[in-house]
């Protein structure tokens, strides 16, 4: 018998994910069985079943792939010093991680923002996952706070200001981000970089307890 390629292995398994992909997106997690998946990609039972044990491995294997994308595109923007500006690191980034996942698209709509907002509904019922994701979400932002860092010893931001504060408020503006094209449509990463810029462009306020009582 001939034995099977690294390279076809690897494409077979790109197949699986893929096709999963595309059905968590449309349908939801728990609304897609792995008969769905089966018939999706055109595959056998025991062709599938050979690279995952069931819905859950698929889950996590796409959850993987997605922040090792992100890591990935975030080290080679950050590999200068200093990084370049939030707005042009959260584009590239974003822009990076959209086209890697662009076949996970209907209609020119893509479908990575909606099975992102699945994946954070399932890590409130599936340990496992929640713990996959924190993982990635502690790696993440300890990569923004060396950026950030990076900008203050360069005079680019404020230094008073913690700099895990400064990243935890751009990652959940890259998640919202996420959440408004999964809510109400596709949107160019640029909307997101021109309102970071026009927020970047205002001059710098007195953050006192003046302004506080104001707010409260």
């Amino acid at each position: 018998m001939a034995r099977v390629s690294q390279e076809h292995l690897d494409a077979r398994r790109r197949q699986i994910l893929d096709g999963a992909a595309r059905l968590f997106a449309r349908n939801g997690f728990h609304a897609t069985s792995m008969q769905d998946v089966l018939k999706e990609v055109d595959l056998s039972a025991g062709a599938v079943y050979r690279y995952f044990s069931g819905k859950d491995e698929l889950i996590a294997a796409i959850v993987k792939e997605v922040l090792g994308e992100i890591r990935a595109a975030f080290a080679d923007v950050t590999r200068q010093s200093p990084p370049p500006p939030p707005d042009v690191l959260v584009g590239l980034v974003m822009g990076r991680t959209l086209r890697v996942w662009s076949s996970l698209s209907v209609a020119d709509e893509p479908l990575l923002p909606r099975l992102i907002m699945q994946v954070w509904a399932e890590t409130v019922r599936n340990e496992e996952l929640a713990a996959v994701l924190a993982d990635g979400y502690t790696e993440l932002r300890d990569s923004w706070v060396l950026a950030v860092e990076a900008y203050q010893d360069a005079g680019m931001m404020r230094s008073d200001i913690p700099a895990d504060h400064v990243a935890r408020t751009m990652i959940a503006t890259a998640q919202g981000f996420v959440a408004h094209q999964a809510l109400f449509g596709a949107a160019p990463v640029e909307v997101l970089q021109d309102g970071l810029r026009g927020l970047m462009s205002m001059p710098g306020g007195q953050s006192d307890e003046s302004t506080g009582s104001q707010l409260g």
